[in-house]
């Protein structure tokens, strides 16, 4: 699939106002994006698509935990001795 603001996928807003259609397209060419704009008195204004590409969601990042860091319960004992493999095993 093409990338959003590309020429094959453009951002398509739907807009009521001439201020908005002026933001949108300022907006867009700054960055180099194309773009597609509907004049629709009638419908609410959707600018999803333009809101996506200036607030991209981020990745999420997950943090190992190694054997001797500590726990994460706050125990203050090491990760393998509390909460690891080696601590939650009853002998």
């Amino acid at each position: 699939m093409a990338k959003l603001g590309s020429k094959k996928r453009p951002i398509i807003v739907r807009v009521n106002t001439e201020d908005a259609a002026e933001y949108v397209a300022t907006t867009c060419e700054e960055h180099g994006w194309s773009y597609l704009i509907g004049f629709e008195g009638d419908k609410p204004e959707d600018i999803s698509y333009l809101d996506k590409m200036l607030n991209p969601l981020m990745p999420a990042i997950s943090q190992k935990t190694g054997r001797n860091d500590p726990c994460s319960c706050g125990s203050g004992k090491k990760y393998k001795k509390c909460c690891g493999l080696g601590g939650s095993l009853i002998a």
